[in-house]
């Protein structure tokens, strides 16, 4: 069996399935880059050349509600000429951030598992 792109149609529905699906991997991936403390521009920088792009106005609100959650903690600071703010995971972040890694690589490995046994039947 090959996988074709959906039908004009039901192009919307793969795209909203998309973003639902990128929606919850972005929030790790703001976790994963903030064990080390960078400032937003930083974490989207970073972002991207894990091919993982993030827009500005999806980034900023992420960090402003991680923090309130209590995930990462932020500092004001000039950095050149400009006052920036640098986030960092707490220690909430970091423990929240192992749990959400290892349930990633649990859901990929029973993924893994069942698309490799329906490409292996397409055979």
């Amino acid at each position: 069996m090959t996988i074709s792109e959906p039908l004009p149609m039901k192009r919307s529905i793969v795209d909203a399935l998309r973003q639902e699906l990128r929606r919850g991997t972005l929030v790790l991936a703001v976790l994963a880059v903030l064990r080390e403390e960078m400032n937003g521009s930083a974490v989207r920088e970073v972002l991207a050349s894990g091919d993982v792009g993030i827009e500005d106005g999806a980034l900023y609100p992420m960090l402003r509600r991680l923090e309130e959650q209590g995930l990462l903690t932020s500092e004001w600071r000039v950095d050149g000429s400009r006052k920036k703010r640098f986030y960092l995971l707490s220690a909430d972040g970091i423990a929240t951030f192992s749990t959400l890694l290892d349930e990633w690589r649990r859901q990929t490995a029973g993924l893994n598992t069942l698309t490799r046994s329906n490409s292996d039947d397409d055979s």
